[in-house]
């Protein structure tokens, strides 16, 4: 048996370097990563075959002295800690002394660096962990790496590699990365001497539009909430821009982007509610605590970390995020945009709530102009009382929970949002009905098209989820007591968790061995098919059982029974009926996504609505 013995320092290296150095791109984030703690400003990129013929790095940042540079290449040697203390709060991004020293032992490495006021730089050489002296080099500043030939002569590790375009796509995307939480500064890339990325220095708002699309910054919501020493800002997408893959979800710690298991399933948890089905939400969002909060020295890639107080982390990001999307209320104007302009405003994360614009000159108000027509004269005189009694919210509310009984003002109403100085609510005013399945209303800024469907399910089941909280259920007796075939599966259900129905609302009992009654429903179900309702409810509490049902899945129940509350498709609703279902729907949160995470509501401008027919062209 072999005995003991000490390894070479080039063959530790090259050991290292299989989880330092997993690919290009991982070599190209230790270096950019060294060149943002030198404090560059300008960061360009060059690379050439996907990273894997070169990788070129060219900063502005403060330079390395020239009896440092065999140092920088030298394991574990750092200028970044000092001690066990400063490692248990890590403030910069590179600190374990080893990127570049990994890098070096699988490739030939060029290191030249001008330190600040030095009268030229010094260039050294590494090829595969054989290191060159010192010697006198032309650069104006900072410090430019060359890495040439990576796993050239590890032919093990080099097979590993893929191809050339989608060793390139991992770099672009750790570009990407670092210039997300990094706005103040300037990033190029080139690949094969043709230009990729130039982002010039901003802020979030506008780097986040140059890489996720002007959509993600326009829908999404900007956030910027505190708690302690937490503080959670930044934008997160719209769940109806959501994503077929997890490609557009990016959560900086201290300005590292990381995947943590905690912050995704919080992350995961706040969107649950308004994402559609296996969809997955966008976000750019930064989590900031104090160092010593934080073990970042948890894998050798630092993409994993390792939080003090997990829990609180974690009831921090669900409660901040989950307060964001809450106030998406259906006609509000996003906060990454200038309402003025249409423009992304910036900076995002600090962007508060605009005041709605005002009506384009000569734009129709809520009075209509009279037509040369006998037969409009009433129509329209009929509408503007009923656009008169809307404009005074108190006869609105009365008038429409006469006008439709699935608004009955069970539980408190939440404050209606402002008028604009025309007294035109968020969502305008109904004008008709299209196939039985649209609105179209009239507001300020053009034509509102509204999923009726969609949006009374979405008000249902918030009304559901608020009187659940509140332990108070209103209840709708029935008249007449509903009897339905039941199996004995649904029989038993009842016999065994009636207090969990009563607490849903609902008086269900065992009429016969073979029969169930339905005594009474939820108020705000009282129009729905209370047979079906009573037989989804059973479902649910038969299948998890009730605990469940009312802890970890009631807003899955909820939502089922608010599906079947819903207003259906093809119901021909009055006027006073649509504009109830408009206001309620600036009233109530997350009322711009359905139970299930789709839309449930468009705006046309009157700048779309003229290209449409090129009106000014």
């Amino acid at each position: 048996m072999p005995r003991i013995q000490i390894l070479s320092d080039t063959l530790v290296n090259q050991i290292a370097a299989g989880e330092v150095v997993e690919r290009p791109a991982s070599a190209l984030k230790e270096l950019m990563e060294n060149s943002v703690d030198a404090g560059a400003h300008s960061i360009n990129v060059e690379l050439v075959a996907g990273g894997t013929r070169l990788i070129k790095v060219i900063d502005d940042g403060g330079g390395i002295e020239r009896d440092d540079l065999p140092l920088a290449l030298h394991r574990h040697a750092t200028s970044k800690i000092h001690s066990f203390d400063d490692l248990t709060r890590v403030a910069t991004l590179g600190f374990r002394g080893e990127g570049l020293a990994s890098i070096a032992s699988v490739s030939r490495l060029v290191l030249t660096s001008r330190f600040e006021g030095a009268q030229h730089a010094w260039r050294i050489e590494a090829d595969h962990g054989g290191l060159n002296e010192p010697e006198p080099a032309a650069l104006a500043l900072g410090t430019t790496v060359e890495v040439h030939e990576l796993y050239y002569q590890t032919p093990a590790r080099r097979k590993f590699l893929k191809s050339d375009s989608t060793e390139f796509a991992h770099c672009e995307e750790a570009v990407k990365r670092l210039a997300l939480a990094h706005p103040a500064r300037q990033f190029t890339l080139s690949h094969n001497g043709r230009a990729q990325l130039r982002l010039l220095h901003g802020d979030l708002a506008r780097r986040a539009a140059q890489l996720l699309g002007d959509e993600f910054v326009q829908t999404g919501v900007a956030l910027d909430e505190r708690a302690g020493p937490l503080r959670l800002w930044g934008i997160a997408g719209s769940p109806t821009l959501s994503k077929a893959s997890r490609d557009a979800q990016y959560f900086f710690v201290n300005g590292r982007f990381v995947r943590d298991k905690v912050v995704q399933h919080a992350l995961r948890e706040a969107y649950r509610d308004v994402l559609h089905h296996d969809r997955h939400a966008a976000y750019c969002l930064f989590l900031e605590l104090e160092p010593e909060g934080v073990d970042v020295n948890v894998h050798p890639t630092k993409i994993e970390v390792r939080f003090r107080e997990s829990q609180a982390v974690y009831r921090f990001v669900l409660a901040s995020l989950s307060k964001a999307l809450a106030e998406t209320r259906a006609g509000a104007v996003p906060a990454g945009v200038d309402p003025e302009t249409g423009e992304i405003a910036a900076p995002a994360h600090l962007v508060a709530g605009s005041p709605r614009p005002p009506a384009p000159p000569g734009a129709a108000m809520y009075r209509q102009q009279p037509m040369p027509l006998p037969m409009a004269a009433e129509p329209l005189a009929v509408y503007d009382r009923l656009f008169g009694d809307l404009k005074r919210p108190a006869a609105m509310a009365d008038d429409a929970a006469a006008g439709w009984s699935g608004f009955a003002p069970t539980i408190d109403r939440p404050a209606l949002p402002a008028e604009d100085e025309d007294g035109i609510p968020p969502l305008g005013f109904a004008l008709a009905q299209l196939h039985g399945v649209y609105i179209l209303a009239q507001a300020a800024e053009g034509l509102v098209v509204v999923d009726m469907h969609a949006a009374h399910e979405r008000v249902v089941y918030e009304k559901l989820k608020t009187a659940l909280d509140l332990a108070q259920m209103p209840t709708q007796p029935l008249l007449i007591p509903h009897l339905f075939a039941a199996d004995r599966l649904d029989v038993a259900t009842v016999e065994d968790h009636a207090e969990a129905l009563a607490a849903l609302g609902f008086d269900l009992s065992v009429a016969s061995p073979t029969q169930l009654a339905i005594r009474s429903v939820p108020m705000l179900l009282k129009d729905a098919d209370a047979v079906e309702l009573a037989r989804a409810v059973l479902k649910d509490i038969r299948e998890v059982g009730a605990s469940q049902v009312l802890a970890g899945r009631r807003n899955a129940l909820l939502a089922t029974m608010a599906c079947h509350g819903a207003v259906r498709a093809n119901r021909a609703l009055s006027l006073p009926e649509m504009n109830a279902l408009l206001r309620e729907m600036e009233a109530t949160e997350r009322s711009g996504q359905c139970n299930h995470g789709r839309p449930t509501w468009f705006r046309l401008s009157m700048k779309e609505l003229d290209g449409l027919f090129m009106r000014g062209q």
